[in-house]
């Protein structure tokens, strides 16, 4: 059960550093995009990517509390 638990922990790990780098910010790249002070309202993908990034951070936290738990 602990094997499989570091494997879900693995994957959504991976996951969530994709998601992450994908996410474009305004004014260059997602790794290396610069900073900007502009405020601006998340549509289409972009507001996708920002919930699956919210869910993945979630699932992981919960992950690794119930692989803590059962360990």
């Amino acid at each position: 059960m602990n094997d499989f638990m570091n494997v879900i922990q693995l994957l959504v790990s991976v996951l969530l550093v994709v998601i992450i780098l994908v996410q474009v910010k305004e004014g260059g790249g997602g790794l290396f995009g610069s900073a900007s002070s502009t405020v601006r309202t998340r549509r289409g993908m972009d507001k996708t990517l920002y919930q699956i990034t919210i869910f993945l951070a979630i699932s992981f936290v919960v992950i690794s509390i119930i692989s803590v738990r059962v360990g």
